[in-house]
């Protein structure tokens, strides 16, 4: 990976709290009891103030979107980034020999990747794809599809564009399980450059060693707890059933049975069949006392090959889960808890905020190793394993605000809670990935 820009939209765009107040009541379909359940659930998000929306939300006209509402908003995400990939690293876009998009609700004909071509006049021999509805894990998707290319095609450059469109695909029906992802979900992207060619390895930021994905789909429960669907009324939202805790807890523990062989080393996963080994035979020779020998849960320390935690900040409850269920730190989860807080849920663009969260506070040194966590509709786990490649502390897309980062638990509590007191005398709940109880087979 040479280089990466993520997308900030202008201070116009910002949904802080009157804004998604204003949102929220100009919906007429909503009860009382909805408008309790969305309020709660922005409280208890992680969402901060400062995060942006489309403008047609914004300008209220969120129930009559059009295609230029699409496109002006897909517009300005991938080409801010690519005009700022292009001039940073010099390299220009008749370079790129692969150009990989990957946005999952929004596609139109002429592909994106064909708008892009069109924009920056690429090649007429570039290999170009677009990838559409795999949600949030989707970027890892394009970087393997990246890597698989570059073993038939030798010193290339390749761009990958990840992003959402979610403006014509507001939700404004009053099912809660499909008004969720109006809560969580924000305006944002990345580009990345990637290239094989040998005499650009001292430019490089990171160098990826492993990729693992999972994909659970033949099962239907899984298949459909993630899914755009039309409420009874006909409104066309994003469906999130209480499956999905299901389905991402085994897709995420097949997911890490694959990699974890290969980024941990051969002690650690001795320790681990050992100690497991011994509190399975314990377990059955003493078979009163199962209670509490499964209460003690036998964890790998992913600690012992990761050095970083990269989680997509898919929601409180997503970046909360994981990091019980891997054993990790406030300070292990702090990237995905900031970028959650200052842009939201960005989908597939989501984990480079938090990569560049990290490289500006100057946590990711030489010979580090970074672990990105994705999960996705389908349903997927994305998961891969980055080493850094020389010390990194760009400022990047959180050079204006680094300064008041981290913020603690107490003040990420979103004004609302204070503001619109009312909603606390019915704390309603909301889908949680409660991955607590997430235990890798001693086999694995």
């Amino acid at each position: 990976m040479l280089a990466y820009e993520c997308f900030k939209a202008t201070d116009d765009r910002k949904l802080d709290t009157e804004s998604c107040v204003r949102v929220v009541t100009r919906n007429r379909n909503l009860g009382l009891d909805q408008y309790r359940f969305l309020l709660q659930t922005m409280v208890n998000s992680g969402i901060g103030e400062e995060t942006y929306g489309p403008r047609n939300v914004l300008a209220g006209r969120e129930e009559t979107p059009t295609s230029n509402d699409a496109y002006e908003e897909i517009d300005e995400i991938m080409f801010e980034t690519l005009d700022r990939l292009f001039l940073n690293t010099g390299v220009s876009p008749s370079d790129i020999d692969i150009l990989v998009v990957d946005v999952s609700l929004f596609s139109p004909a002429p592909s994106l990747t064909a708008r892009i071509v069109n924009r920056y006049k690429m090649r007429d021999d570039i290999k170009t794809f677009s990838l559409s509805g795999m949600g949030c894990s989707a970027s890892m998707v394009a970087v393997d599809l990246v890597q698989q290319l570059f073993k038939s095609y030798a010193n290339a450059y390749a761009v990958v564009v990840s992003t959402e469109v979610i403006g014509p695909h507001w939700y404004c029906g009053k099912e809660n399980s499909m008004m969720l992802s109006n809560c969580l979900f924000r305006s944002g992207g990345c580009s990345v450059l990637l290239t094989n060619k040998s005499c650009s390895k001292h430019r490089a930021l990171m160098k990826l060693n492993h990729s693992v994905r999972t994909n659970i789909g033949s099962n239907d429960e899984a298949y459909g707890c993630c899914i755009q669907v039309e409420d009874k009324q006909g409104y066309n939202g994003f469906l999130l059933t209480r499956n999905l805790t299901k389905a991402a807890a085994k897709a995420f523990t097949m997911n890490l049975k694959v990699l974890v062989p290969k980024i941990l080393p051969t002690l650690e996963l001795v320790r681990f069949a050992v100690v497991s080994a011994y509190k399975t035979n314990k377990k059955t020779a003493t078979p009163e006392s199962s209670s509490t020998t499964s209460s003690s849960k036998t964890n790998l320390n992913l600690k012992t090959g990761i050095d970083h935690f990269c989680i997509h900040p898919g929601g409180k409850a997503v970046v909360d889960g994981l990091g019980k269920s891997l054993g990790l730190t406030e300070y292990d989860m702090e990237p995905a808890q900031m970028a959650l807080h200052r842009f939201g849920n960005t989908s597939a663009g989501g984990l480079w905020y938090v990569l560049g969260y990290m490289e500006a506070k100057k946590r990711l040194k030489k010979g580090d190793k970074v672990l990105m966590i994705s999960l996705g509709a389908g349903f997927m786990c994305n998961n891969c394993v980055w080493e850094v490649m020389k010390d990194l502390e760009n400022g990047n897309v959180w050079e204006d605000c680094l300064d008041r980062y981290p913020v603690s638990r107490k003040k990420m509590m979103n004004p609302y809670a204070e503001k619109y007191s009312w909603i606390n005398d019915e704390c309603l709940n909301f889908v949680r990935l409660d991955f607590s109880n997430l235990i890798l087979s001693p086999t694995s």
